[in-house]
């Protein structure tokens, strides 16, 4: 699989786009234009409307918010350095219950260098022959100066490297990403190059075993015969298959879908895998608490905002944007851990269920084990007419004294013991 692999490292193609999208720390609100991005293709102004209408309502308000409460933001910029060109800039707010200022800040650049060499060095590849193209001019932290904070200290490995969406189309001299007609077969070249613009990685870095390969390669979208798209866990790529003719060209309207729907569906992947390890935590920490029942409540509360706000695996009746969002879900087990979550807190749930009918049961016992031998001592004292203090007094002293007698018992103590809650952690 990594014999005879032309190279993808020294060229460009015909167009090269790339957008970066990283998490921070929102300071404050963003004193910029309301709203995603709205790249323009003649007549066509991609804004929050126009996506809206793309996306099903739900999923629209979590990507966009709704009037008077944006949930994202955006700023033109116009930096040009080394081959690559900032477009533009955005927040999108992707508060959780535990980090209320988390957000997902998206850079916007078109390149005009070999464009694999750049994705390693974004991905830290030990190999890298490129500079950190996320540096002086290009510096999230600069960018950003006064609005959000980058550093993410002790960022899982799902976030610690930027995630890249990477957008290349061939010249018709870039044979190993052509079909060899407008319905030919495609090279196997062509999935290597997507491989490799997807995984930030040459067969140096990380050599595809064969065995493995259809399995690596499983999460390829075919889009049309013109385009394909395959989403990994640290990035994306979307690779033409025929030559690219230049402005006027579809591949116009393709460079556009990758910037704007083909983006959120996996930004909105991002926020749901973001959820779904916040859950997780708070999971691994339900004993730690001795209020059992107050935490399993509060994590029901949350599964039950996260299903009702982000949890989509259908955005939209379009095909390529919902085979995306699977794509991504796939590559980090997302059903299969929500799936896990609701079946744990179910236990918990059952847990805390069987908990307070031990301690109903426990407090029925405790005022039978009370009441009994005091209600049998009064009602002999009524039915024999006895008014005397002193009977009454040592009738209230032989209950005591059955009662406790009676706590000694075996069922006594299962009484005891269920008041504690079998352990305290109610």
């Amino acid at each position: 699989m990594t014999a005879d692999i032309p190279l993808l490292d020294e060229a460009i193609g015909a167009r090269q786009e790339l957008t970066v999208v990283l998490p921070v720390q929102l300071l404050r609100v963003p004193d910029w234009a309301e709203g995603p991005f709205p790249f323009e293709l003649g007549s066509r102004r991609t804004d929050a409307q126009t996506r809206s209408i793309y996306f099903a309502p739900a999923s629209a308000r979590a990507l966009y918010g709704t009037p008077g409460r944006p949930r994202r933001w955006y700023q033109p910029r116009d930096v040009k350095h080394d081959g690559m060109h900032l477009l533009g800039m955005e927040l999108l707010r992707a508060a959780t219950a535990r980090n209320p200022e988390h957000a997902l800040a998206v850079l916007h650049f078109s390149v005009e260098r070999p464009l694999l060499p750049m994705l390693r060095a974004v991905a830290g590849r030990r190999l890298a022959t490129a500079d950190e193209p996320l540096t002086g001019p290009f510096d999230p932290a600069g960018l950003l100066a006064g609005i959000a904070d980058v550093r993410a200290p002790g960022t899982p490995f799902a976030t610690a490297r930027p995630y890249t969406i990477a957008f290349m189309t061939p010249t018709a001299q870039q044979a190993p990403a052509l079909r060899s007609g407008p319905e030919g077969e495609l090279p196997a070249t062509a999935d290597r190059w997507l491989w490799q613009l997807a995984s930030r990685s040459t067969p140096e870095d990380f050599p595809l075993p064969p065995e493995t390969a259809d399995e690596q390669l499983k999460c390829t979208v075919r889009i049309s015969a013109d385009w394909s798209a395959l989403v990994l866990r640290q990035g994306a790529a979307f690779l033409g298959h025929r030559p690219d003719t230049g402005v006027g060209d579809f591949f116009d309207f393709g460079a556009l879908h990758s910037r704007t729907v083909y983006l959120d569906a996996l930004l909105l992947g991002s926020l749901q895998r973001d959820h779904i390890d916040e859950l997780t935590d708070e999971l691994s920490e339900v004993f730690d608490s001795t209020r059992l029942a107050h935490r399993v409540a509060g994590l029901e509360r949350n599964i039950a905002l996260f299903r009702s706000t982000y949890w989509r695996q259908h955005l939209t009746a379009h095909g390529p944007a919902n085979d995306l969002l699977l794509a991504f879900q796939n590559q980090h087990r997302l059903p299969a851990r929500f799936n896990e979550i609701l079946a744990e807190v179910a236990d918990y749930s059952r847990l805390v269920q069987t908990q307070e009918s031990q301690q109903i049961s426990g407090a029925l016992g405790v005022l039978t084990i009370l009441g009994l031998p005091l209600g049998t001592a009064l009602s002999i004292l009524q039915v024999l007419s006895d008014d005397s203090v002193t009977h009454l007094l040592i009738a209230l002293g032989l209950s005591v004294a059955a009662t406790a007698a009676a706590l000694t018992t075996r069922y006594g103590r299962l009484v005891l013991s269920s008041l504690r809650g079998g352990g305290g952690k109610a």
